[in-house]
């Protein structure tokens, strides 16, 4: 028999948020979130309960934890899209089609008794926390902005009548030769269009004149994207407050218009998947040494955001952030980039990679569900 706890205590709180740690426990391929930010999950201090509802869940057979499973409304989302959508995220479960059912189960009937017609995911608050479900690359280490899974996840989710609604590509990017036409291209559409590039001497005086004009790229050009929510003041610190230890003068860059106006903006960060793996996510003593040489003396990097003004992005904009981002892994010596996750059918993007020697290594997909065809 499978007993489902809502969590709403210390204790099933904590069951919660070491389930993963527990399960993967020696996978080489799996990376911890920080546990520090899981704990906020359940804290008023949450920015993201400004927008949304949540609930979770987790699943007991024969006293033992089996599973668990955290449903969202992201009410800024649903009226974005006019959909009254709930969001399933941090599932993980033992192989046994009645534990999903029985997780499954819970968050859809709490996403109905909220008025939900349908439910998707694995999606996190939005598209900046952990999002899709692995479905191949089980042998790829994660990045730390991602999640690892076991195959079986996704015959379990399909198993609960869920279908695919998209998926994301993923690819490693390897350090190129400098490619002279794409230097050529680049320097005259900065020129043609008066851009220039600004890179930061001092990260917090950085951040602090151009914070505006990056959210306000970013919102613009994400908001067509799949499960992005538009920026909130609380929202805008807590991704600063949470980034800035391991954001590098070398790694970010804005690029801007002749009237001083943000209209591209670049991050990357050092990998930290190594530094962290194996330490629950904790940042014990040994943890914090490692992640801070490697912070600092990167061998690979993540692509963490690339964004830009919809208005600029048919002038050669590529040819300016292929550029950069060939100068950038030849000057620091980068053996690779981790792109995550490119949509599917972003083809704009995708052709980027064409200029590195690459592969495309792992996939993940979003899963979607009709709560009244049941």
């Amino acid at each position: 028999m499978i007993e489902i706890k809502q969590v709403n205590n210390a204790k099933e709180r904590k069951n919660f948020l070491d389930f993963a740690n527990k399960m993967y426990k020696g996978n080489p391929c799996y990376v911890p979130p920080l546990y520090a930010d899981e704990k906020t999950l359940f804290s008023d201090k949450n920015v993201y309960f400004d927008t949304c509802e949540s609930c979770f869940f987790n699943a007991y057979k024969q006293g033992e934890h089996v599973g668990r499973i955290q449903g969202i409304i992201q009410h800024a989302s649903n009226q974005k899209t006019g959909q009254e959508r709930a969001r399933f995220t941090r599932f993980d479960a033992i192989d046994d089609q009645n534990v999903a059912h029985a997780l499954f189960e819970a968050v859809e009937n709490w996403a109905k008794s909220k008025g939900c017609e349908i439910i998707c995911g694995p999606l996190g608050f939005s598209d900046l926390e952990r999002e899709g479900l692995l479905i191949d690359g089980f042998d790829q280490e994660n990045t730390f902005e991602e999640q690892y899974n076991h195959p079986y996840y996704s015959a379990l989710i399909e198993g609960e009548g869920y279908a695919k609604e998209t998926d994301w590509l993923e690819y490693r990017l390897f350090k190129p030769e400098r490619n002279e036409k794409v230097k050529r291209i680049s320097k005259m559409v900065m020129e043609k269009h008066k851009l220039r590039l600004i890179q930061p001497d001092n990260i917090k005086t950085f951040i602090k004149t151009y914070k505006d004009g990056i959210f306000h790229v970013l919102d613009e050009g994400y908001k067509h994207l799949y499960g992005t929510v538009p920026f909130t003041d609380r929202m805008k610190k807590q991704l600063i407050d949470q980034f800035m230890l391991i954001i590098k003068p070398d790694y970010v860059g804005v690029i801007l218009n002749e009237k001083d106006e943000v209209v591209a903006f670049g991050l990357c960060f050092p990998s930290i998947g190594d530094a962290l793996a194996g330490g629950n996510g904790k940042l014990y003593p040994s943890t914090l040494i490692k992640l801070l040489k490697t912070i600092n003396n990167p061998k690979h990097l993540d692509l963490a955001l690339i964004a830009v003004l919809p208005q600029y992005k048919n002038l050669g904009f590529n040819s300016i952030v292929v550029d950069g981002l060939i100068e950038l892994m030849i000057r620091k010596d980068i053996e690779y980039c981790e792109t995550n996750l490119n949509l599917e059918d972003n083809y704009p993007i995708q052709a980027q990679w064409k200029y590195f020697p690459h592969v495309q290594h792992k996939r993940r997909r979003s899963y979607i569900k009709k709560l009244n065809e049941q």
